[in-house]
């Protein structure tokens, strides 16, 4: 599913209230809250569906695959979602079959 595909949907669950271009600035919107606040290293908390954190990564060492020499990997902060568990359950009943 694409951004565009999020902006359709929204404007199918509206309906003819609101344009596709309004509701695409609420998508861009949302989205453009979600990484301002991760850039300032805070999490969001949606309820239901998950939360949006950012995780320290510490310092390692890791191998150039091609040459097997060490190389030192410095620490950084990592974006994560951890999805809710009525999310996780959600999608675990709906890939029962797989």
């Amino acid at each position: 599913m694409t951004k565009a595909d999020l902006v359709e949907r929204a404007a199918d669950a509206v309906g003819p209230r609101v344009t596709k271009k309004d509701c695409g600035l609420v998508v861009d919107a949302f989205l453009d809250a979600v990484k301002d606040a991760l850039e300032r290293g805070e999490g969001i908390e949606i309820r239901g569906f998950g939360t949006f954190k950012v995780r320290r990564r510490k310092r390692r060492t890791a191998r150039n695959p091609r040459t097997g020499e060490p190389v030192e990997v410095p620490a950084r902060a990592a974006p994560v979602f951890q999805p809710s568990s009525l999310l996780r359950d959600r999608v675990i009943g709906g890939n029962a079959s797989a």
